[in-house]
Formats: C-alpha cells, sequence, structure tokens
C-alpha cells in the first residue's frame, strides 16, 4: 500500500486580487478541471486582504466576492496567517504554492515549514537576496522538505524542441532569446530600470540563466568563459522617475563556455517584442531553426484562457500553459513520490542568482 499515489492538498499562501495577482491566476487553474492537476485546493491564506489593514484597500470587494464563491463551490477553507493553518490529513501530502511579494518569502516560507508541508511551490526570484535563500534552502533539505521554483521556461515547449534538436544535431550552437516590449525611450527604459533596480540578469533574464543552470551545467564554479556580443549589446545609464541614475542593460546577448565545452548564448532585449525564442545554428553561425514560443497549439490554448476568464492581466494567459504544466509535474511527482521533469529547484535558484552576480559586473565592465 505504501507504494500507492497519494492526493495532494494545497495551501496557497497569498491570492491577492482577482485578475491582478499570479496567486489568483494558481487558483483559478488549480480549480478548473480543464488543466488535469492532479491536486486539490483546500486552503487560501491571504495575509493582507484579511487584515484590518486591508479591508478598504483596492481590490478588496473583488477578493470578498471570490472567497465566498470558494467557501459555497469548492469548501476552500480561508486564513490570514499561515499559522493558524491546522495538520494536514495523514492520507494526503500537502503542497504550499508560496504566490507573495518577494520581501516577505523568508517569513512566509518558515510559516509553510511549520503547518506540515512535503513540499513547497515558490515563484521567483524566492527571495530578496542570496543569502536569505540559501538559508530558506538548508532550512527545507534539515526538514526534507522538497521546494520547487516557478521558472516556467524549464518546462517550456519551445526549450524542449530548441534541446531536442541541438542534441540531435552535433556541433551546433544555441542561443535563448528573451523578449520584452518597452518603448525604447529613455523615459521608458529609466523608469523600467528604476521599478526593476535588481538588474537585467536578476529579473528579466533570470529565466535563462535558470536554463543554463539546468541544462547546460553552468554555475559560477563551471564557467571558463563568459562573452559580451558588443554589437548585439547596450549598457545605459539611465534617470529613474525619482531623478535617480541607473545602470543597466537594455539589450543584452552573451555567451557562455563552461569547462566541459558546453556553450549557450542568452540575448535578452528590452525592446524587441513579446515572444521567447530558441535559436539553433551551426558552427559558422547560419541559423539552422527556430522554436517560439507561444507556437499555435500554445495559442489556442491562451485564446481559451482568455475566454474562461476576461480581463486578467495579459502575461497570465501568455503564461498559462507552462504555468499549469509546472503545476501537473509537481502535483503528479508529489503524488507518486518521483522527481519533476525539469522543474527547477531551489538549489537551482540559488545558483541561478549567484551567476546572475557573477555575470552583471563581468558584462558591464566589457560593455561599458
Amino acid at each position: 500500500m505504501s507504494n500507492q499515489p497519494q492526493s495532494v492538498s494545497v495551501v496557497l499562501v497569498g491570492c491577492g486580487a482577482p485578475l491582478k495577482s499570479m496567486g489568483w491566476y494558481h487558483a483559478t487553474q488549480l480549480l478548473c478541471n480543464d488543466y488535469k492537476i492532479p491536486a486539490q485546493l483546500d486552503v487560501i491564506v491571504e495575509p493582507w486582504y484579511l487584515s484590518e489593514t486591508g479591508k478598504n484597500s483596492q481590490g478588496y470587494d473583488e477578493f470578498i466576492r471570490f472567497k465566498t464563491e470558494l467557501e459555497t463551490s469548492h469548501k476552500v477553507k480561508f486564513f490570514s496567517t499561515v499559522k493558524d493553518v491546522p495538520p494536514p490529513d495523514n492520507s494526503t501530502k500537502r503542497l504550499a504554492i508560496i504566490s507573495a511579494r518577494t520581501a516577505d518569502n523568508p517569513k512566509l516560507f518558515e510559516a509553510c515549514l511549520g503547518i506540515g508541508c512535503h513540499s513547497i511551490f515558490l515563484e521567483k526570484p524566492g527571495a530578496p537576496s542570496l543569502p536569505e535563500l540559501e538559508v530558506m534552502m538548508n532550512r527545507a533539505k534539515a526538514l526534507s522538505v522538497n521546494v520547487f521554483m516557478g521558472f516556467n521556461k524549464n518546462v517550456s515547449k519551445y526549450v524542449a524542441k530548441t534541446r531536442e534538436y541541438e542534441a540531435q544535431h552535433p556541433g551546433t550552437k544555441v542561443t535563448y532569446v528573451h523578449n520584452n516590449n518597452y518603448d525604447p525611450s529613455e523615459a521608458t527604459l529609466g523608469e523600467c530600470f528604476e521599478r526593476n533596480a535588481e538588474g537585467m540578469l536578476k529579473n528579466m533574464a533570470i529565466h535563462e540563466l535558470a536554463l543554463a543552470v539546468t541544462y547546460y551545467g553552468a554555475k559560477v564554479d563551471s564557467i571558463a568563459s563568459v562573452e559580451a556580443d558588443k554589437d548585439s549589446s547596450s549598457c545605459k545609464s539611465l534617470k529613474g522617475p525619482s531623478g535617480t541614475v541607473f545602470t543597466d542593460f537594455d539589450k543584452l546577448k552573451f555567451t557562455i563556455t563552461t569547462k566541459d565545452g558546453k556553450v549557450i548564448s542568452i540575448l535578452a532585449d528590452r525592446c524587441g517584442g513579446d515572444d521567447s525564442v530558441g535559436v539553433v545554428t551551426d558552427s559558422e553561425g547560419t541559423e539552422l531553426v527556430r522554436f517560439t514560443m507561444p507556437d499555435k497549439e500554445d495559442s489556442a490554448q491562451i485564446e481559451n484562457a482568455e475566454k474562461r476568464i476576461p480581463g486578467a492581466m495579459p502575461y497570465f494567459y501568455m503564461q498559462d500553459p507552462d504555468y499549469a504544466k509546472l503545476k501537473q509535474r509537481v502535483a503528479k511527482a508529489i503524488s507518486d513520490g518521483t522527481t519533476p521533469e525539469g522543474v527547477a529547484t531551489i538549489d537551482v535558484a540559488v545558483e541561478t542568482l549567484k551567476l546572475a552576480e557573477y555575470l552583471t559586473p563581468i558584462l558591464q565592465k566589457q560593455l561599458l
């Protein structure tokens, strides 16, 4: 009997406002049978809207309507703090999904360790700083709690197709392209630099660095060289709305070569569009094939998601296929007692943050 799959009970920590918050979108996917996520949403912890301070804040009425609907139709229980959540039933494995402000994650994470969680799903980057994330990692390991990260590109179809093609064609090279759609004006980019003051490599390009860590073994101590492509990169110092000057990349392409000969190139462009692409070239740099997110199949699922719940943040729909896939893989692995394919762990998150901090000054020096 011990080898039989166990049911997975989810505690969602940080629901936030309907249509606005990622936690809320996690809840809608868990409750929709179309996604076939093998887990049941049993508890939602909402520290803000269930506090006295949050009662008069924007989005409160919408949250209360959502809360009432879930209590009635799905028997979901709501709490204002993690410590108030009762212990799990012995017949289930508890998964906590933490989708709160990054600054609150260490405290919420520690609280989740105290309510019998088998596993924790943590949104990237996981914590405000590398030391805090390392403390969280070590605490979880001491209690044998698995921690998975919301690096959704790790399970993206375009990444899988790119890696498969690369493996089947020795001698080829891969570039992972990540585009955003900012206006290229100094005012717009200055606001972007200030709002994302941790820098491009810790926010926009963190997904691609996670790919480098997960699939190419790129770590600080395994890197042989890193080289910026000056013709495809731009590092600027711009004033933000506060008047403070921020130095960051608005476009960055670089190549990492590891000591065991693995090569990966990353191109992040804040003004390049809305897609993410895997480009495979031959040894001379001639493009052989490219795989794009979203593809036609994903576009249909994205369109269905918009029809199912109209009016949400646009990036929820764009990430819909991959976020569903992440929860499907994590929940199934927890139930079966296996390892979820491609899903990043907190160890990967730690190595990714280390890599971001290591690369930033090196690349700035090469470009400035």
